[in-house]
């Protein structure tokens, strides 16, 4: 028979191992994709890697495929799922990386704030930002190795802030105000 102190020790390894939650490592907005069941997203690979995208889609269309994608319609998660994958794409071409920002944060200049759509641009420019900002980090801790890195934000003014982009479509927003509050409660997880 083991002896109490033997049975003890077991009887912690086992209530750990049961109970241990897996760690996540890595930026948030960009490292840990997010699970969106029947909405259209940007193409994948089909991995457990947070970094898996598809060799064979044509970057050159991200720009459009991006806002297409950012309908009226579209729910926040699908739209954190979609600004994160167009980020990984984003960060092999920093000249669609550039577009791309350009493209998003002209939304916010063009649609007039009492509409529905006001609370979304502004979603998704505060999210694309801090999506960037999020990848320079990952880029910064090497856990792209191998690849020549270069800021995503660079050319951007450095009072550009996407969590205050965001904080504002949330004052916007009629509808998914949670889901916009959970996003920018992941934007302080820098």
């Amino acid at each position: 028979m083991p002896s109490l102190r033997l049975r003890l020790a077991i009887a912690t390894f086992v209530a750990v191992l049961v109970l241990a939650s897996p760690a996540f490592a890595g930026p948030p907005l960009i490292c840990h994709p997010f699970a969106v069941s029947g909405e259209p997203l940007l193409p994948w690979t089909e991995s457990r890697n947070w970094h898996s995208p598809d060799r064979s889609y044509d970057v050159q269309t991200l720009t459009r495929d991006t806002l297409e994608l950012l309908s009226d319609d579209a729910p926040v998660l699908a739209r954190m799922e979609n600004l994160r994958r167009a980020t990984i794409y984003a960060a092999d071409r920093p000249d669609i990386g550039v577009e791309l920002l350009r493209a998003v944060m002209a939304r916010i200049e063009t649609v007039a704030e009492s509409s529905p759509a006001a609370a979304l641009a502004w979603f998704d420019a505060g999210y694309l930002v801090e999506s960037y900002r999020q990848f320079d980090v990952a880029q910064g801790y090497g856990m792209l190795p191998g690849r020549k890195r270069w800021p995503l934000l660079s050319g951007q003014p450095a009072t550009l802030d996407g969590y205050a982009l965001v904080e504002k479509a949330i004052g916007l927003a009629r509808d998914q105000r949670s889901e916009m509050e959970f996003a920018a409660s992941l934007m302080s997880h820098r």
